[in-house]
């Protein structure tokens, strides 16, 4: 509705990035839309020159989850204090034309960072969205644990992907400042069980009779890319198996799969890297493929990539980070193997791949029952309208 209020959004990563901050990015800002907001984002790019700024009308041509959302993408200079002090100046010249109500930081440094600052400079309301391991990250070195409490302190509104992170932001603040928990929502129509498409299996290489690891999103350490190489020869050393990364490694932690392949060159043979799908129904058509999906995380808020894979009932390992044990039931609906531990994950896979086929359908039905029961759209909707209400009271949103 025309009458709701103008949301500026900052986000770090926005599709076409991939990821699922950026697909979170998306999803949120096409709610506030859905919801009567008129909606802004703008998200940095090292894909435009130093500086400048595009804007794309409608961001549903970049990405379904953000139909009617107005982007602005912004080039990066190469200095993060280039950069910030640049994106203000932006922000300020986008208000005085656009005239918002309120400014919305998707992840807590620097795009929440910068939220709160350009919302207390231009007398703004402001929300803060903490995804996942931006806490973390912030709270010890080399991370600036005063900005840190300075943010959150400031914001109008907290936002938590998890309800994990909401009690680290509650014992940060040594209050409770009623965090809401916006859960990640799932389309579960896009992403559901069915058949492996064995066509895609044979153009990915995949051989008859492997055993199929996977992994979406962008592989990096924090993500558990050691413990996944390792998981995959331990496996390998029982039956044919691959590991299928759906998306790609960061480019910073190629490394680690330099030295496995001068190490176990016959199992890196076997690492299959889909390289970024263009769409979520690719991504999905990649799920389905998975025997096993693995997400080894040290740390996170609550990975999309995971519900996604529940959602196409795949049975599921993952570790106990950050928010994973608010969606994952070991042994009822997939598997966790504690942080500490997952130099386990190897033989983890192989009790799971060596389960009966029924048992490990109902795995995976389960893991699909509890996406349907609390992952969807509309709980994602009626807390973002609720944190709407309490940002700006009297807006009609």
């Amino acid at each position: 509705m025309a009458s709701g209020p103008r949301v500026l959004l900052l986000a770090e990563r926005f599709p076409p990035d991939i990821g699922g901050l950026a697909r979170s990015g998306a999803r949120t800002a096409g709610s506030l839309v859905r919801l009567g907001a008129r909606v802004d984002v703008v998200a940095w790019t090292r894909t435009a020159q130093p500086g400048a700024l595009e804007t794309v009308q409608d961001a549903g041509d970049v990405s379904p989850f953000a139909k009617g959302v107005t982007l602005h993408r912004l080039g990066l200079f190469g200095s993060a204090d280039l950069s910030m002090q640049h994106t203000l100046d932006v922000l300020g010249h986008l208000h005085s034309r656009r005239k918002y109500d309120l400014v919305w930081g998707h992840y807590l440094y620097p795009p929440g960072f910068l939220a709160v600052v350009f919302a207390q400079s231009a007398g703004l309301k402001s929300i803060l969205s903490a995804r996942g391991n931006d806490v973390d990250q912030l709270m010890f070195p080399p991370g600036d644990f005063a900005r840190l409490l300075w943010t959150i302190q400031r914001a109008d509104v907290l936002t938590a992907a998890s309800a994990d992170l909401g009690r680290k932001m509650a014992m940060l603040l040594g209050r409770d400042p009623g965090v809401e928990v916006i859960p990640n929502a799932v389309d579960t129509a896009l992403f559901s069980p069915g058949p492996a498409d064995a066509a895609l299996r044979e153009r990915l290489g995949i051989q008859p009779g492997e055993a199929v690891l996977g992994f979406s999103g962008e592989l990096r350490h924090k993500k558990g890319l050691p413990f996944l190489l390792s998981a995959l020869t331990e496996v390998r050393r029982v039956r044919p198996a691959c590991l299928l990364v759906i998306g790609e490694v960061r480019a910073r932690d190629a490394e680690h799969l330099v030295a496995y392949r001068a190490e176990h060159p016959e199992d890196a043979a076997r690492i299959i890297i889909s390289g970024a799908l263009e769409s979520p129904e690719l991504i999905a058509e990649h799920l389905r493929l998975c025997d096993v999906y693995l997400q080894p995380s040290l740390w996170e808020g609550m990975p999309n990539a995971l519900l996604e894979a529940m959602a196409c009932a795949r049975p599921v390992i993952a570790s106990d980070a950050g928010g994973i044990p608010e969606a994952v039931e070991s042994g009822v609906n997939g598997f966790i193997v504690e942080k500490a531990l997952l130099n386990h994950l190897g033989q983890a896979c192989l009790d799971v791949l060596g389960l009966p086929e029924a048992k490990r359908a109902a795995l995976g039905a389960a893991a699909r029952a509890r996406i349907e029961a609390g992952f969807q759209a509309d709980a994602e909707a009626a807390v973002l309208s609720r944190v709407l209400t309490r940002a700006m009271p009297r807006s009609s949103a």
